[in-house]
């Protein structure tokens, strides 16, 4: 039912800053950039993200675990007890995602992408 760890991604403050640190600094290189919403650097397989707009959020990570049928995924996981986040997201025409935590408060994700990924 779950496939693999797809991304990881962090909420970032400045993106500006954060893309330094991570390419320059760690020496990642940058895979693509939309604006100051989110950037994807390449950590292959695994692929690690920043998502903009971390003023506010607490420090930390989502790990995103692709699935091939989203709506089944979730009915499969909601019977064993997950309890999912009230909003599911779509980013139009790319992937589904749902998100929930595990019991300590780590986040989580499910995602169905369309087409090529």
């Amino acid at each position: 039912m779950l496939g693999r760890i797809e991304r990881v991604w962090f909420w970032v403050a400045d993106m500006d800053r954060a893309l330094k640190f991570y390419t320059e600094v760690l020496g990642l290189p940058l895979l693509h950039r939309h604006g100051d919403e989110w950037a994807e650097l390449g950590t292959e397989p695994v692929h690690l993200a920043l998502h903009g707009g971390g003023d506010g959020h607490e420090p930390g990570g989502t790990v995103t675990l692709e699935v091939e049928d989203l709506d089944e995924a979730r009915f499969a996981l909601e019977l064993r007890g997950v309890v999912f986040d009230r909003d599911a997201g779509e980013v139009e025409g790319v992937a589904r995602f749902v998100s929930f935590a595990d019991p300590d408060g780590n986040r989580l994700q499910l995602i169905e992408r369309y087409g090529e990924h």
